[in-house]
């Protein structure tokens, strides 16, 4: 039977693929993050809590598990956060990174990594698996080195990128969507940004392409966006649209205005012919992911 680690279990991605692979039951799968308990811990999920900064405890649970694939979807992701705070950005980017990688050469697994756009300059979107990073803020240097880890270690790996990822969890932290979503329901104003430009990615989009490319024993980068390449501020427009809110609230601003700590990649997109051809990827657009969005909140409160 394979044996499936999940890293960031309790993360966005992480609980769609809990979710998602749960139903498969010629998997193993053991569910960690580093908090204490597990969001589905009402369900029978197998859960351990795993920080993987922490080399011994990383060491010492692939030893016993044995996993045959590790999918690592833990990571600092606060991008101003991880600016001001850069040792801890590191650990958790980085050298949570090279500590997967010690552990599984050793029992012969291969790691499937989450990483991002922010790895480019926004300079020359939308971009290809082959088109060169050049990282302008702290996080996008600390995932670019997490990357380039996984490049030099001997075992097999893939790196699969992706873009403004939005959908809904249990206790996940707000992505762009939901914060749109929460102000315009509590009648805030809100300001929104015209000049960053990409593809917004529904979660279950990219969790059916990271289960692909375990499943097809795929190597190598994977870029792996939703379909429709659009501003932030349209991106809000459109949710208002969808849920029916109020869109007058949102003020249109440019990225200069904020005075955010760490610089945005302002144009970037990605172009996903590989992951189309070679995982059978077909992405949702805008709208069809929000429809989705819309159904799961609904359903949500129903139950």
């Amino acid at each position: 039977m394979k044996r499936i680690l999940i890293c960031g279990a309790n993360g966005l991605l992480g609980q769609r693929l809990a979710l998602m692979l749960s139903t498969q039951t010629e998997y193993e799968v053991l569910n960690t993050s580093h908090h204490r308990s597990f969001v589905f811990d009402d369900r029978l999920f197998d859960y351990t809590q795993l920080d993987i900064s922490r080399k011994g405890d990383v060491k010492s649970l692939i030893s016993s598990f044995q996993p045959t694939v590790i999918i690592n979807a833990a990571s600092a992701t606060n991008v101003d956060w991880c600016e001001d705070h850069r040792e801890e950005a590191w650990n958790a980017n980085v050298v949570g990174v090279e500590n997967l990688i010690d552990a599984a050469r050793k029992v012969g697994a291969r790691i499937i990594h989450l990483s991002t756009d922010y790895v480019f300059d926004g300079k020359q979107g939308p971009y290809g698996e082959d088109d060169r990073p050049n990282p302008i803020s702290y996080y996008g240097k600390s995932k670019l080195a997490g990357e380039n880890a996984l490049r030099i270690a001997d075992l097999p790996f893939a790196i699969v990128r992706t873009i403004v990822l939005y959908g809904s969890g249990l206790d996940v932290k707000q992505n762009f969507a939901l914060w749109v979503l929460n102000s315009l329901k509590a009648g805030r104003h809100i300001r929104c940004v015209d000049d960053q430009i990409s593809n917004p990615t529904y979660v279950s989009d990219l969790a059916y392409a990271v289960v692909k490319v375990f499943e097809l024993t795929r190597q190598g980068v994977y870029h792996v966006c939703g379909g429709e390449r659009i501003s932030r501020y349209d991106f809000a427009v459109r949710i208002a649209s969808i849920f029916d809110l109020d869109s007058s609230l949102i003020d249109r601003i440019k990225t200069s205005d904020l005075q955010q700590p760490a610089p945005r990649p302002l144009v970037t997109g990605f172009i996903t012919l590989k992951a189309e051809s070679e995982l059978g990827f077909k992405p949702m657009d805008t709208t069809q992911g929000l429809t989705l969005l819309k159904r799961e909140l609904q359903n949500a409160r129903k139950n």
